[in-house]
């Protein structure tokens, strides 16, 4: 799967600041970028990292076990942790975000220019948010409030939410789970609910079978794979 690519390169890039100092790394330390103030990035490995309002990263932010938090308005690159969450503010412009076991959020009005990942984690997106790319999970909720992603949405056990007029322009894609599986997790039935409103411009691919809502106001561009159009149950409330 593309997220294990990924993730592995996520470790072996966040290992690398334990092992080389001269990057800049604090190893033990938490590190705060004071708002309104710019810096070339910020490398911890047991701490957590906050960027200041306003502020501007024109670097990476990465750490490998600690949380990442980028307060309103702020402007930074990538942010890569292995054991935290990523917290977006709002009005943030970023471009990828990933963890490996931890949630993603991201606020109100903001720009990621890239893709957003996790393995262990949900991912949620508040209105007027836009990612340029795609989403992908293996666990946890992905959902989309009032946001539009450009590419696909991906989980294997997650339940997928798009919802108050969320915009998807690629797929959402439910994979069948690996014989050796991410735990109990492969044994529950993920939940799919399309909104009022909301529009999935390409094809709801299922790869196993889950529990499908469809509103009556949403437009999908088709349901192929396990399971067809003929049997998602229709709804026309806020949610089903």
């Amino acid at each position: 799967m593309k997220i294990l690519t990924k993730a592995v390169f996520t470790v072996g890039l966040l290992v690398l600041l334990m092992t080389v100092p001269a990057f800049g790394a604090s190893i033990n330390k938490s590190i705060k970028v004071e708002a309104g103030t710019e810096s070339s990035g910020a490398h911890s490995v047991n701490g957590s990292i906050t960027i200041g309002e306003n502020a501007v990263v024109t670097g990476s932010v990465e750490t490998v076990n600690g949380s990442i938090r980028v307060d309103t308005g702020a402007t930074i690159r990538n942010a890569s942790t292995v054991n935290g969450s990523v917290k977006i503010a709002d009005k943030v412009q970023a471009k990828n975000l990933t963890t490996v076991n931890g949630a993603v959020k991201v606020g109100e009005s903001a720009t990621i220019d890239g893709e957003i990942e996790t393995v262990n984690g949900g991912i949620s997106v508040k209105k007027g948010s836009t990612v340029a790319d795609s989403i992908i999970n293996v666990n946890g909720q992905i959902e989309l409030s009032g946001a539009e992603v450009g590419g696909d949405l991906s989980t294997v056990t997650g339940d997928v939410n798009v919802v108050d007029g969320s915009v998807v322009k690629g797929d959402i894609i439910v994979e069948k789970p690996s014989n050796w599986g991410w735990g109990n997790g492969n044994k529950r039935t993920p939940r799919v609910v399309i909104g009022p409103g909301a529009s999935v411009k390409g094809v709801i691919k299922l790869e196993r079978k889950v529990e499908l809502y469809i509103s009556e106001s949403a437009e999908v561009g088709g349901v192929a794979g396990e399971m067809s159009m003929d049997d998602a149950i229709r709804f026309s409330g806020e949610r089903p």
